[in-house]
């Protein structure tokens, strides 16, 4: 091989070696730059184990693809099935608006998901059976299910001794003081049903007229665990103290199949002012009508006001009742779905892309939109502190829902929520709403003040 040949071949393996090189560092170390920021948008930045944090300034490549769950329990047969067929509504919309815009909300935008975090929702039919919510819960957790959310008050009671044991963390449409007595797992959207009995207490006083005696007042409710959640001493108690006589209580059915006049009547016997309890719309509409029948209510012959928790959602009653409904109270509960919020314009944005035929959902889908949105920033923010691929429901529990601070809802809710370890009820007012002409009225706001039952 003369010399010429010699030095072409040994350049040529020279420039090999190199190549290999530095395709080799290429495949074994990434390096991101941080890209300039738009509007002050805050951005996301890689951190080691492809998991990521979300600061003001930098920006991230994506990591590894992973998809979350989120979703649980629906009770979609039964008394509530309209409800959380439409809160099911609610948690599909949402999901699929954030996988295509990769924020918490449009009013949240500093609230960054990563693009290489998916959501999907899993969710099975409790059919309001405690039994059966457990069934799932099981399912859906070997499924890799990281949080859970409850229907109701016995699905609720059910599960709550089992997150604990688990370390899941659970969204809600329920509000039970049970959840809080002691805290567990279960993050509320709304006060409990006790705090808006008393909300509504208070809110009676300020228009009572007659100073030659206090107010009588009775629990007209629910003949069920969600009812009964507020027969407890200590609401009684709280109520004589603010200056009314307890009468007693009436139980109505659930879904009552004839008109509770037995129970109307009884009101009127006892000379009931104030009545006061928790139904769905499926007790609150035939007991309303068949109070103005016997011409009860605040305008009417016999004048009462019949005043509910947040269950009895004047968003449906009031499309159904009209002006029949007028005076009634509601505690706790959403805006109205006619509000200037960004919520609302939200909500409506994601049923003209994703509801484009069919019925809509009714208001219980604000509630789906909600809890998805808790248990998605629940997720995102323990994202931020551990790789994604590696989350455990512990790590989104302490990582995720005991971090929520001032989580905004964009004004569907009287106030943000904020979360802590023991603390399971997200927001710090209780919004009253009165049916007046046939329409929702906001009539002021309540605190919250923790009624619950002792511990035995």
């Amino acid at each position: 091989m003369s010399k010429r040949t010699l030095y072409i071949a040994v350049a040529l393996l020279t420039v090999f070696a190199l190549a290999v090189m530095v395709v080799g560092c290429g495949s074994s170390t990434t390096t991101t730059s941080a890209a300039t920021p738009t509007s002050g948008a805050p951005t996301t930045a890689a951190t080691t184990g492809g998991s990521t944090e979300t600061s003001a300034a930098t920006q991230t490549t994506a990591g590894k693809a992973v998809t979350l769950h989120v979703g649980g329990t629906f009770a979609l047969t039964g008394a509530y099935a309209e409800d959380c067929a439409a809160v099911l509504a609610g948690f599909q919309d949402y999901i699929a608006w954030v996988n295509e815009n990769h924020v918490l909300a449009p009013w949240a935008t500093d609230k960054v998901i990563p693009a290489n975090i998916k959501f999907d929702v899993l969710w099975g039919d409790d059919a309001l059976a405690p039994d059966k919510t457990l069934t799932i819960y099981d399912d859906l957790k070997s499924k890799g299910l990281l949080v859970e959310r409850v229907s109701g008050s016995p699905e609720g009671m059910a599960l709550k001794d089992r997150l604990v044991q688990d370390h899941v963390g659970a969204t809600s449409q329920s509000t039970s003081p049970a959840y809080i007595n002691p805290a567990g797992n279960i993050f509320t959207n709304a006060p409990i049903y006790t705090d808006e009995m008393a909300a509504i207490a208070k809110w009676f006083l300020t228009t009572w007229k007659d100073s030659s005696r206090k107010p009588n007042v009775a629990f007209l409710t629910a003949d069920s665990t969600l009812g009964r959640n507020i027969d407890i001493q200590e609401l009684k108690d709280y109520i004589i103290k603010l200056g009314y006589n307890f009468v007693g209580e009436q139980y109505v059915p659930m879904v009552p199949t004839a008109p509770p006049t037995t129970q109307l009547a009884w009101l009127k016997d006892n000379k009931v002012d104030l009545a006061v309890g928790v139904m769905v719309n499926p007790g609150t509409q035939p007991t309303i009508k068949e109070a103005v029948r016997l011409g009860m209510g605040p305008d009417q012959a016999y004048k009462i006001t019949f005043g509910f928790g947040n269950p009895a959602h004047l968003q449906i009653f009031v499309p159904s009742m009209g002006t029949t409904g007028n005076g009634v109270v509601v505690a706790g509960d959403f805006c109205a779905l006619d509000a200037a919020v960004p919520g609302i314009d939200f909500a409506n944005k994601l049923q003209a892309t994703y509801r484009t035929s069919g019925k809509k959902p009714n208001c219980m889908y604000l509630d789906g939109i909600i809890e998805a949105m808790t248990q998605v920033e629940a997720l995102r923010l323990a994202s931020a502190a551990v790789d994604p691929t590696k989350l455990t429901s512990q790590d989104v529990l302490e990582k995720g829902f005991w971090q929520i601070k001032d989580l905004d809802t964009g004004g569907i809710f009287v106030s943000k929520f904020t979360y802590a370890k023991d603390k399971v009820q997200g927001i710090d007012a209780i919004r009253l709403q009165q049916v007046q002409d046939g329409k929702i009225v906001d009539v002021g706001t309540g605190p919250l003040v923790n009624i619950v039952a002792a511990k035995k």
